[in-house]
């Protein structure tokens, strides 16, 4: 007890509490604007972290890891371009609530209560089953992780329910560009190009952004230039869920926060990945699966719950075994080591009101973010009062100065122009956009823990099959893959 008091007076020191609150507000801006990602935000106030001392400058990063996750989901709801990769799934029903329902406070509203909700439920997890959910990803080795990629290579079925066949072929477009660079089991260069800049494969980021972004951009000036567009006025009737949704999506929540929690605990993983299964489970599972991708509510509050319970997940195997499970947890370790806090076993008894005090860090940082979510609401919607002639050459200016800020590289621009327009013309053609992202997402890491299992097995395929995690995830890969042709036929 007298730890945790120590952790609370350290978050509620003033010093403290400012540098939460900022980086909250940072963070939610760097994900809401394209191009500015969770690490880029992290990695760019690192070093101002180290200028404060003891725990500031940790909860400076804790309230940007949490803000920019939430953040993603407002372009992608307003803009139908996702702030962050793990907001992808958010366009999917959030767009189409803003603008063909005209409702984008509801559809903000309930991203920002599902965005805490998964916050809080994940912080919560960590702070009671820490221990327990460590071990269980102590377990997990390279059959695990293959058979968990396939699993989330079989949602490809369910979020290209409009036409599947394309949509795999969208997902083995994305399998292919994830081919692409040196081959990290072999050695071997595949697909090159015989240029360097493809050496390490392709880059993620610019792919994303131009398939989403650039490629959306296009369309609507397609459209501004075929018609002359009414402006719709996106009044605002309120900010708050309504009774009837939050009954109606309370168990969406409780589920997808638990998937997010899940994953976020596995190293490798992240919210994208989080983001598509607790999508791909509501859908499947909601008694209005059929209005999904039109403006359901479950569809925005499943993979916003799902991506934000990953930053409580995440921090599982960090503090308990000391691995990061992705780019963003590792800066968060690095911090932490900076600050004398060693991740592993031991800091959980050496360094107990550090612990406690991220603990606590997290929970306000989710509170925070709601509180701000909530109370700017009407100043996002304001975005959409820009008109199109002066908002359309923004966004498109945004995607070339995120782009090349992210790796200084006119390489990355160039590529990000190539899927932009790629993207488009698969627009047209009827494509999943997200089978192609999903596919490259975890391409490389089925590919690798593939390779890796059969080195383990001597080439025994039957290792996948004989351990019990890699054969329920192989089982329920095999029922997503098969559930729509089934419902189809039904």
């Amino acid at each position: 007890m007298a730890d945790v008091l120590t952790a609370l007076g350290m978050v509620t020191e003033p010093s403290s509490l400012l540098c939460l609150i900022f980086g909250v507000g940072v963070g939610i801006m760097f994900g809401a604007m394209p191009g500015l990602s969770v690490n880029m935000g992290l990695a760019l106030l690192l070093p101002l972290a180290f200028a404060f001392k003891g725990m500031s400058g940790i909860l400076m990063l804790l309230g940007i890891y949490c803000g920019a996750i939430y953040g993603g989901s407002i372009s992608a709801i307003l803009l139908k371009t996702p702030g962050t990769p793990a907001s992808v799934a958010t366009t999917l029903d959030g767009y189409p609530m803003a603008t063909q329902l005209h409702q984008p406070g509801r559809a903000l509203g309930l991203s920002t209560t599902a965005s805490a909700f998964g916050g809080i439920f994940s912080t919560l997890c960590l702070i009671i089953c820490a221990p327990l959910l460590a071990k269980v990803s102590l377990q997990f080795s390279k059959p695990e992780y293959f058979a968990l990629a396939v699993f989330g290579l079989s949602i490809i079925a369910s979020v290209s329910a409009g036409n599947v066949i394309k949509g795999i072929m969208g997902g083995i477009l994305g399998l292919f560009l994830a081919t692409v660079g040196i081959d990290a089991m072999s050695g071997a260069i595949r697909f090159t190009l015989d240029t360097t800049y493809l050496m390490g494969g392709v880059s993620f980021i610019p792919i994303l952004i131009g398939v989403f972004a650039l490629s959306q951009a296009l369309q609507s000036v397609e459209d501004c230039w075929q018609k002359s567009q009414v402006k719709q006025q996106l009044a605002i009737d309120r900010t708050l869920p309504s009774p009837a949704d939050l009954k109606r999506c309370f168990v969406t929540l409780l589920r997808s926060s638990a998937i997010g929690t899940f994953i976020g605990c596995v190293p490798g993983t992240g919210g994208d990945i989080a983001s598509f299964v607790a999508y791909d489970q509501a859908k499947r599972w909601s008694k209005y699966g059929s209005r999904f991708g039109i403006g359901e509510p479950e569809g925005i509050v499943a993979p916003e719950a799902g991506n934000n319970a990953v930053s409580g997940g995440a921090f599982i195997p960090v503090l308990t075994l000391g691995i990061p499970g992705d780019g963003a947890t590792a800066i968060m370790m690095g911090a932490l080591m900076v600050q004398g806090l060693q991740p592993g076993p031991l800091l959980f008894s050496e360094k107990a009101p550090d612990v406690y005090a991220i603990f606590i860090g997290l929970l306000l940082a989710n509170v925070i973010m709601a509180c701000m979510g909530y109370s700017l609401i009407r100043l996002f919607v304001k975005v959409t009062d820009v008109p199109q002639t002066v908002l359309l050459p923004l966004i498109i200016v945004m995607t070339f100065v995120g782009t090349y800020s992210y790796g200084n590289s006119m390489n990355d621009v160039l590529l990000m122009v190539v899927s932009g327009f790629a993207g488009y013309i698969l627009n047209k053609l009827h494509f999943s956009m997200s089978a192609v992202i999903i596919g490259i997402i975890l391409g490389g890491m089925a590919e690798q823990n593939f390779v890796g299992s059969l080195i383990m097995s001597d080439g025994n395929p039957m290792i996948f099959f004989t351990r019990p995690i890699s054969l329920f995830f192989l089982a329920a890969a095999a029922v997503s893959l098969a559930a729509p042709f089934v419902m189809k036929k039904k």
